[in-house]
């Protein structure tokens, strides 16, 4: 089979190539998919050039031990297990775990949801990671209600633009924050305010918020506190950070600092859940969530893709196609 392979950590579009790669070797609980279309996220940067360098702990020093990228797919069921039985050679399916800019990846059947009819290939892809990400921020760390006032900082991207959408379901009257190209797209997303950061401070404004959800900030704590509620929770999940520890040093901050100030200091890290992307699914179905495809690129171009999907710029969801 075909594959996005990188045999040494460094730029995206340098030292990811499609190349021949051994078609994955059932276990008895998994199945094989046949990728029609997978998610690319800035987590797939991170892993392409080793950075933050405490990651490459496990994931390789000097060089990557798993050279494929990818962590969610869209496809049909090719083969199953021996001891698989709610799945058959066909199904079509949405599934996550390791190595899916491939044609064929090889997924535990308990990480697999059925894919409906209703949604394509591409928009499928993305519900695991960033679908995940925005709805658990939304419901198990924010804890959203109705008329909540949420502000989400990077409305426009792959996370973003599923957390306005889950936030509005969920009651709440949300902000979003993005550039001047990505008004528009923020707004048909149902936000009912959006701020342009080239042209306003957010933190500079009299409005408060219940739970701000900073994806693409680069405020400092004390900046984004200050335009929260008394009780307000702010959830860092941007990806910047130094080169040795990343994010994880905003994170650590945000842990210390919460106890001693009665903001809600909530950085998380989520976890993709079946029930979950069957939730979002639902969601999709219903017409209360639209996944937003900004860009495809062919597999052959999965170190653009990558690249794209880690600048910072990207509009919703990149996605590669077999």
């Amino acid at each position: 089979m075909r594959a996005a392979v990188h045999a040494d950590y460094g730029l995206p579009e340098e030292v990811i190539a499609v190349a021949a790669a051994p078609l994955p070797v059932l276990k008895p609980k998994q199945v094989l998919v046949r990728m029609c279309a997978a998610g690319v996220n800035w987590a797939d940067q991170s892993m392409t050039l080793g950075e933050p360098l405490l990651m490459r702990l496990g994931y390789g020093f000097r060089r990557p031990r798993a050279g494929i990228r990818g962590m969610e797919v869209a496809g049909v069921i090719e083969a199953v297990g021996v001891k698989v039985t709610d799945w058959k050679a066909g199904d079509e399916v949405i599934g996550w775990g390791t190595g899916t800019f491939a044609e064929f990846v090889a997924i535990d059947a308990k990480r697999l949801v059925a894919k409906s009819e209703a949604l394509t290939f591409d928009r499928a892809a993305g519900l695991p990671v960033a679908g995940c990400t925005a709805l658990q921020a939304m419901r198990d760390v924010a804890k959203v209600q109705p008329g909540d006032q949420v502000l989400v900082v990077g409305a426009s991207g792959g996370i973003g633009s599923f957390a306005v959408q889950i936030a509005k379901a969920m009651g709440a009257e949300v902000t979003g924050v993005c550039s001047t190209p990505n008004i528009e797209s923020v707004r048909s997303l149902g936000a009912d305010r959006v701020i342009d950061y080239t042209d306003r401070d957010f933190t500079e404004e009299d409005r408060k918020y219940d739970a701000i959800l900073d994806i693409a900030d680069k405020h400092s704590l004390s900046e984004r506190r200050s335009a929260l509620k008394a009780k307000g929770t702010i959830i860092p999940n941007s990806g910047e950070g130094g080169r040795w520890l990343g994010s994880i040093g905003r994170i650590l901050k945000a842990r210390i600092i919460s106890p001693f100030v009665s903001h809600r200091l909530r950085p998380f890290l989520s976890v993709t859940k079946r029930a979950d992307v069957a939730a979002l699914v639902d969601m999709a179905v219903a017409g209360t969530l639209t996944p937003v495809v900004g860009v495809t690129y062919p597999l052959d171009q999965a170190g653009e893709a990558v690249a794209e999907a880690g600048s910072g710029h990207a509009r919703g969801k990149v996605i590669l196609t077999a």
